[in-house]
């Protein structure tokens, strides 16, 4: 009798071995913490479907907004997902876009967050984005205008803003001059080497400007307001926001910048008063797109979903960032930005003729060597 005792001992034995050298089971989804973003709810919107587990630790974020908020939502992201680190780099939109092609077949970045969408319609026809249907999707306010048509979607809008004047008003008073309401303003003999502006070349903020001076005027009118406008420039910059930055230190009277970048320039104490083309003025729906072939998915996807709640657009103003939502139940902090009259804006046309309308501005208006950083 103790020799089957003793086989079944080393069967016992070997049962147990197996079972502590087997590999792990496939680890499950980290629930969110308590304040986590949800799905808004409301008759129309179905519920999120549960997330899929996530693997990656790591998140690389092409950022395009103002550092301030980059770096904000970085932090909130990661209170959200604490397993994730997130690196991001800030470049303009041109950067943005010029960046990606050189790195289509190899790409660096998981998502790119933020910036006109142009560039975004402009990186889709390259072939650049991954579509992705978000079950947030669903909290969008205005499917035919925030989001990329396809189904699913390569690129979805985050926010809105829209262009305006920032005056310095000791250049004002000592040029003699009211902030300026309409494009003709713009062309007074007094702005000689007074206006600033970012190059279109580098600048979703610039490129709004120009392609809203194309369709309201026409392609023949506006090339040639669009000369006269070149005269009046004292610098272009690189960053669509840096022009209000140094009219508000007073080395130019007029900047074209986002009103919202205006804003935070006034309170951070800058002599500067905002305006509009009284006519319309052009807008932008800042943009959002998963990079095809990106290294971290699953937690760009994360960042995706997360970015279409109300929690997450809730948060620029924490980091003086003032645009207006895309997604509902959210209080626009200044609601002002947004009660303006704004022109039938074609994004489509403006991202499909991008690269065109740079070319012509470059070849044509003013080269992008010497911008400033």
């Amino acid at each position: 009798m103790k020799r089957p005792l003793r086989l079944f001992s080393l069967t016992l034995l070997l049962v147990l071995l197996l079972a502590a050298c087997a590999p792990p089971a496939a680890p499950v989804a980290e629930a969110p913490a308590a304040d986590a973003p949800i799905v808004e709810e409301s008759a129309a919107q179905e519920p999120a479907a549960a997330a899929p587990a996530v693997t990656s630790t790591e998140l690389n974020v092409l950022c395009t907004p103002q550092v301030e908020w980059c770096e904000g939502m970085k932090a909130e992201f990661e209170k959200v997902y604490p397993n994730i680190t997130v690196n991001f780099v800030r470049m303009s939109s041109g950067e943005g876009l010029a960046r990606l092609r050189a790195e289509k077949d190899d790409p660096q970045f998981d998502i790119w967050w933020g910036g006109p969408v142009d560039s975004f319609i402009a990186a889709k026809a390259d072939g650049l984005f991954e579509p992705y249907a978000s079950p947030n999707l669903a909290n969008l306010t205005n499917n035919e205008l925030f989001r990329d048509q396809a189904e699913p979607p390569d690129w979805v809008g985050v926010y809105v803003g829209s262009l305006g004047f920032a005056t310095n008003t000791a250049k004002a008073a000592e040029l003699g001059i009211e902030p300026p309401r309409s494009f003709e303003d713009l062309l007074d003999p007094r702005l000689d080497d007074q206006v600033m502006i970012a190059h279109p070349s580098t600048s979703g903020t610039s490129y709004t400007f120009v392609c809203t001076v194309l369709q309201v005027m026409g392609e023949d009118a506006g090339w040639n307001y669009l000369r006269q406008f070149n005269n009046q420039v004292f610098q272009y910059t690189k960053s669509g926001s840096a022009p209000g930055r140094f009219v508000g230190a007073g080395e130019a009277a007029v900047a074209i910048v986002f009103s919202h970048d205006i804003v935070t320039f006034i309170e951070e104490g800058f002599p500067l008063d905002l305006s509009f083309i009284e006519s319309g003025t052009g807008y932008e729906i800042g943009g959002m797109a998963l990079i095809k072939g990106a290294r971290h998915l699953d937690a760009a996807q994360l960042w995706y979903d997360w970015a279409l709640t109300s929690e997450a657009q809730s948060l620029g103003p924490q980091y003086r960032a003032y645009q207006g939502a895309t997604v509902g139940n959210v209080t626009h902090p200044r609601p002002e930005l947004l009660e303006v009259e704004l022109i039938n804006y074609d994004f489509e046309w403006c991202g499909a003729n991008k690269s065109a309308v740079v070319d012509r501005y470059v070849t044509e208006i003013a080269t992008a060597d010497d911008v400033r950083e």
